[in-house]
């Protein structure tokens, strides 16, 4: 079977996580030589035409990265059924598309990586990696020293134990402000947790991923990674460095 599957291809093309094209699949907005294709299994080579939305696929850009303070009262996604705010609108309107690398929710806000570099995005999302990412949460009360203990060790969520957190805490007068450091991306895990031991979340942001920082960026803004924010999440994700050309 020659080819490479099209989820492969539409991230490599910064259009789609594989992740999302299967949900794009899925939807029938994906054609192939203009057929609708559905099967994630689907196998495209150079010579096909790929349209997403009626748009046609640039397969061959210029890799492009991006941090952006993900305000709340917005989703990571490309589109919303429900018609609700998505973080694509304040990405630039101009240059390769790029797509989020794993997401935050609907009211959480704080730093998101966007690229169209299909490779280093699922590198930085495997688990064996473990890159961190750094959250703040303003939690319900002051937890003691037990419950702080409680949060620091693994949790069972959907089945299976998660890893161990890193917890401290900022400031606390009648509520905590806790920082959490978690090396995998289990979906609502700070909020979950803290649930779970009494302190629910009255606000979430997150403050550093993988090695990328940024007190200055306010909501809704966005900016270029510098060359060395780029080789520094490279080593984070255990991919090779990019060689310059000679």
């Amino acid at each position: 079977m020659t080819g490479e599957r099209i989820q492969k291809v539409l991230s490599h093309a910064g259009v789609a996580s594989r992740r999302e094209a299967e949900r794009l699949l899925a939807a029938g907005r994906i054609r192939v030589n203009g057929r609708v294709v559905r099967e994630p299994g689907t196998r495209v080579g150079p010579e096909d035409r790929i349209q997403v939305d009626g748009r046609t696929v640039a397969r061959d850009q210029e890799p492009r990265y991006l941090l952006m303070y993900k305000p709340r009262g917005c989703v990571t996604t490309l589109a919303d059924p429900e018609g609700r705010p998505t973080v694509m609108a304040h990405l630039p309107a101009t240059g390769p598309r790029v797509f989020p690398v794993g997401r935050l929710d609907y009211d959480t806000e704080g730093l998101l990586l966007f690229t169209n570099d299909g490779d280093l995005a699922q590198a930085l999302m495997r688990p064996r990696h473990g890159v961190p990412k750094v959250y703040q949460a303003k939690v319900n009360g002051c937890p003691d020293a037990a419950t702080l203990d409680r949060l620091r060790r693994p949790f069972r969520l959907d089945g299976r134990p998660s890893r161990p957190a890193l917890v401290e805490v900022l400031h606390q007068r009648r509520h905590a402000v806790l920082q959490i450091t978690l090396c995998e991306g289990r979906r609502n895990q700070v909020r979950e947790i803290c649930r779970r031991v009494g302190h629910p979340v009255m606000r979430l942001r997150r403050v550093a991923y993988g090695p990328l920082r940024d007190p200055a960026l306010r909501p809704g803004q966005v900016r270029p990674l510098s060359p060395d924010e780029i080789e520094a999440l490279r080593r984070a994700a255990g991919a090779p460095p990019v060689e310059a050309a000679s």
